[in-house]
């Protein structure tokens, strides 16, 4: 199965699949961390509005790639460009990475991630970070690709404090050409 997926960047087409991707990641993911009420109010409609808006209003440093199964359902999702909160030491943002439960674990964030981390690259920023909730099972997955906790802070969903961690990449170059080596020619 792996060699049928393709990464690829989004279309105006696959915003509906990028939304059903969005909120059944959340309600599976963060299920018992996050309020359940407010996990079970996240519609399709409304997320596949948002991803629409925040891709219509980023410039050309930013850019969103999806992963299609071999049958051309959309699976996965990764977006990032500039960092957005004015953290002096980076940069670039990794913003999210989406799987289907179903598509977790099988090598496929780590082919988004390269993907977000080469258009970093390639435009002219040199560091990342992702913010990431503390009691997210993907910590381990952004730190066995490098990331450094360095930063933490309180965010508020629905009424319950969360602890959220900011991982680092402070060479991207670096970060790209070690996945560059590491990555088996297809």
């Amino acid at each position: 199965m792996p060699s049928q997926w393709l990464i690829r960047r989004v279309s105006d087409s696959d915003y509906g699949q990028i939304a059903r991707v969005h909120v059944d990641s959340w309600r599976t993911t963060y299920k018992g961390i996050v309020p359940d009420n407010y996990l079970d109010e996240l519609s399709y409609e409304t997320s596949e509005a948002r991803w629409r808006r925040v891709s219509a209003q980023n410039g050309p440093d930013y850019a969103m790639f999806v992963a299609e199964d071999g049958v051309g359902q959309i699976v996965g999702f990764a977006n990032g460009g500039k960092e957005r909160s004015g953290d002096t030491d980076y940069d670039g943002e990794l913003y999210s990475i989406y799987l289907r439960e179903s598509h977790q674990r099988q090598g496929l964030g780590q082919k988004l991630f390269h993907r977000i981390v080469q258009h970093l690259v390639s435009t002219d920023f040199h560091s990342m970070l992702i913010w990431v909730l503390a009691d997210n099972p993907a910590c381990h997955f952004y730190e066995s690709l490098g990331g450094v906790p360095i930063i933490e802070q309180d965010v508020e969903i629905d009424g319950k404090s969360l602890r959220e961690i900011g991982y680092g990449w402070g060479n991207l170059q670096a970060t790209l050409d070690g996945l560059l080596k590491n990555t088996p020619s297809n």
